[in-house]
């Protein structure tokens, strides 16, 4: 029988998506693309909640770039809502809670300390680091005064410390000191989240933008579909519904899955998402306020601010909480555990699907590391530039 389709895609999420329109529209391919959810967009899709919202239902989802090709190419699918993402921590104080600026920075320092200590302090790290510079507690902890010594301190316990316990379900002494070192001050009055150069919302949100990516005559898309159901990877290479297929397979699941987890299960934290609406205009001061010491989530998203919806009146907000996944059913793996234990797990995947020329795995599943969405886009740019040579 003649083969329909030139390449297999499994996911409709950002890589799945991106990879497939190159795909078809720059090799000219017929493309099959699967996706297990009844829906395109991965985990930046959005949607309409029951209060008239538009949420991200598997968490909030920020746009942002230095990646000029990655930003022309989806501005080709999307018109942009200018968006600079602010974050707060909100912590416990003598009198009501404060809110800080994260990254901790300038305006954090006032904030936080009395006015002629906090004016102390920023001239001191000034004097010693200079203005605009994201400066690590690392560097801090190893200045000779004690004050900024003390300033590291106070960062790490009020910021850093309890929100990684609870985003990684970790003890202070199981939290890796590399990672810890890294946390940075910004000696800036700049309280956006990322000073990325392209930075925004897509105007219409993500769904409309992931179905333009995948509206192509060449692209066939079927949603609700367990791939793995459907391919199989036999000794002779690669079956679809049975039949031998000699196309490419583009894989952005999870690695383990796809060999039946025969090694284990690599190891994932998970998200639970409380969604709220409120007969309010708006719930909180910023679109995502960090809760770092106490509360069991770790954040409230609130979407308006996100989206730039007009809806007066209501809103609706989502809070976040951590824990470990597990693998049943409806949970979604969200953050790769990167350990030597576990990176040797995955490399024993990785060499499975080796053995198969024809499958590449992209994605934050299919490579279990960590992806902003621009890299995603990125690397299946880059893959599709090598397999289109």
């Amino acid at each position: 029988m003649e083969q329909q389709f030139d390449c297999l895609v499994i996911g409709a999420g950002m890589a799945g998506a991106v990879a497939a329109r190159e795909l078809a529209e720059r090799g000219g391919k017929k493309v099959l693309v699967l996706e297990r959810r009844d829906h395109v967009g991965g985990n930046a899709y959005d949607c309409f909640d029951k209060a008239g919202v538009l949420i991200h239902k598997y968490g909030p989802h920020i746009f942002h770039t230095n990646n000029k090709r990655v930003f022309d190419y989806l501005s080709r699918f999307t018109p942009w809502r200018n968006y600079q993402h602010q974050v707060v921590a909100n912590i416990p104080a003598e009198e009501g809670r404060l809110e800080l600026p994260v990254p901790f920075n300038l305006i954090s320092l006032r904030a936080a300390f009395p006015p002629e200590q906090a004016a102390a302090l920023e001239e001191k790290l000034l004097a010693a680091y200079g203005p605009e510079r994201k400066v690590t507690i690392l560097e801090l902890r190893e200045h000779a005064d004690p004050s900024i010594r003390a300033l590291a301190d106070y960062v790490y316990e009020h910021v850093f410390v309890r929100y990684t316990m609870k985003q990684w379900g970790q003890k202070p002494e199981d939290i890796d000191p590399a990672t810890t070192a890294r946390v940075p001050v910004f000696l800036s009055e700049d309280c956006r989240y990322f000073q990325d150069e392209y930075q925004g919302m897509p105007l219409e949100g993500y769904t409309p933008m992931f179905q333009r990516l995948l509206d192509h005559p060449d692209i066939t898309v079927e949603t609700g579909v367990d791939a793995l159901s459907r391919m199989e990877l036999a000794a002779g290479g690669v079956l679809l519904d049975g039949a031998p297929f000699a196309g490419t397979v583009i894989y952005t699941g999870a690695a383990d899955e796809l060999f039946g987890c025969k090694y284990g299960r690599l190891p994932y934290r998970t998200l639970d998402f409380v969604f709220e609406s409120h007969p309010v205009d708006w719930w909180q001061s910023h679109g995502t306020v960090n809760y770092t010491v106490d509360e069991d989530y770790t954040r409230i998203t609130e979407f308006k601010y996100l989206t730039g919806q007009e809806l007066p009146g209501k809103t609706t907000i989502m809070k976040e909480y951590s824990r470990s996944y597990t693998g049943a059913d409806g949970e979604i793996p969200y953050y790769a555990i990167i350990n030597e234990a576990n990176n040797a797990l995955y490399a024993r995947y990785r060499e499975e699907a080796a053995a198969y020329p024809q499958l590449r795995l992209l994605g934050r599943l299919a490579e279990y590391k960590y992806y902003n969405m621009d890299a995603i886009a990125a690397r299946a740019l880059e893959l599709c530039d090598e397999l289109l040579k």
